[in-house]
């Protein structure tokens, strides 16, 4: 029986010119002739991302707290207060040990040179301006006067920490951004914005935006949302009911506005970025669930790279056809893990398996294979590195505990699919 035939090698060439996307000698992304997006090295070798965010000695995504948590009073008895060198050594042996080329947000600073790729987070939500923060949405005022000049200046700032380096892939702009989308338990982006305090320039666009098509006339706004509508105020008391505006004339006009904020928010954001740091890739703003259709609409290129969005598990298949479908471009996994809440409180069966743990375990082999099989996706990104307080073995969210002993429910697991995340990429190819 003939041996079947090893799939050629890829090359640059393996690669659609028009589909490359990034700065030649950094990392750029590009999609094969057979439909596979992929990142490339500043040297053009086609690689899969396999990345840990907030590798820290204080143990939490964000700025350090001012209050020292469990996990940071452990390194300092294991590793000295504040010996970042030692620290990084031991992080370094256990992140080859389990396959990982990428850092993630919020690293150590001591890790920069460890000959780990990198990527980091921009968090333009916090450039300076209005921050819209109700009801689920947080958002940036983008229509504030001053949003593009803030987001210029913050990026001319952070970007001054990576810029012009050969092992940095690209920068998120944004964390778990609110988008507002409609839901029936809360009001959705445009019926926020309308419920603002006046001082908000979104509250004065968002009415520009749905009365302008009436010559400002409140009562045909209302006809054409089938609601009585007598005064602005109308709007303003059923958001604080936490009654959701839901007709089919209001959700048009929904989606008509949460277009345009995901335009201004995406031009304004990747125009600063690369204006200040050409050569990394633009890596979105780590959708924390679905937005809608209208805003993947905007995530597109040239705006950003690559689509990112957390992925908790169990739910890869259903959102990656999501945002698959809808961006048609090449997506990035952040935050992935194993402890989901869905784990922790499904019934257990003591006369039958499986276990919640086995049930864990086989969900995280399943959405890890496909992720890495997944033509759109060139990567992912473990949520943490340590656990937080109240999260209890083995279902928590690091890879190593609060006392810094490895989490090995979660990395056995994650560094088998790291050592075998490249064939089963090569193997899925069409």
């Amino acid at each position: 029986m003939a041996k079947a035939r090893a799939a050629e090698p890829l090359t640059l060439r393996s690669f659609k010119p028009e589909s490359l996307r990034g700065a030649a000698g950094f990392f750029r992304v590009g999609q094969t002739a057979g439909g596979q997006w992929w990142l490339l090295d500043p040297h053009d070798q086609p690689f899969f991302a396999k990345s840990v965010a907030a590798v820290n000695r204080y143990g939490r995504a964000g700025v350090p707290a001012a209050h020292r948590g469990a996990y940071a009073v452990a390194v300092d008895q294991l590793y000295g207060y504040e010996d970042s060198v030692e620290f990084a050594r031991a992080v370094l042996q256990r992140l080859r040990h389990w396959q990982v080329n990428t850092l993630g947000p919020w690293a150590e600073p001591a890790l920069a040179g460890s000959g780990l790729y990198a990527t980091a987070l921009a968090d333009f939500r916090h450039a300076g301006g209005p921050v819209i923060h109700a009801h689920g949405v947080s958002l940036p005022d983008v229509f504030d006067s001053g949003w593009a000049g803030l987001c210029d200046l913050h990026a001319q700032k952070i970007t001054a920490t990576w810029a012009g380096r050969a092992g940095f892939i690209g920068t998120f702009t944004d964390d778990a951004l609110g988008w507002g989308a409609p839901r029936p338990d809360r009001p959705s982006l445009l019926q926020v914005c309308l419920s603002l305090e006046p001082g908000f320039a979104a509250y004065h666009a968002a009415w520009e935006f749905v009365l302008a098509p009436y010559g400002g006339n409140l009562a045909a706004l209302g006809r054409a949302w089938s609601l009585d509508l007598p005064n602005k105020e109308v709007v303003r008391q059923r958001t604080l009911e936490e009654r959701p505006l839901a007709t089919a004339g209001y959700l048009r006009d929904h989606e008509r506005f949460a277009r345009e904020v995901a335009h201004r928010y995406f031009k304004a954001t990747a125009a600063a970025l690369r204006r200040h740091d050409p050569q990394h890739l633009v890596l979105g703003c780590r959708f924390a669930e679905p937005p809608g259709a209208t805003v993947l609409a905007e995530c597109v290129y040239p705006q950003v790279d690559v689509v990112s969005w957390h992925c908790h598990g169990p739910d890869f298949a259903l959102h990656a056809e999501i945002y698959a479908s809808v961006a048609g471009m090449p997506l990035l996994l952040t935050s992935f893990g194993l402890s989901n809440e869905r784990f922790r409180t499904a019934p257990f069966k003591i006369q039958s398996g499986p276990t919640r743990l086995e049930r864990m375990l086989r969900d995280g082999r399943q959405a890890l294979a496909a992720a890495c099989a997944h033509p759109a996706v060139i990567g992912y990104e473990w949520a943490r590195w340590a656990d937080e307080v109240d999260e209890v073995p083995p279902f928590g969210v690091g890879l190593v505990h609060v006392d810094d002993r490895e989490a090995v429910e979660h990395t056995e697991l994650f560094a088998q699919i790291n050592a075998r995340a490249e064939r089963l990429r090569l193997r899925a190819r069409t």
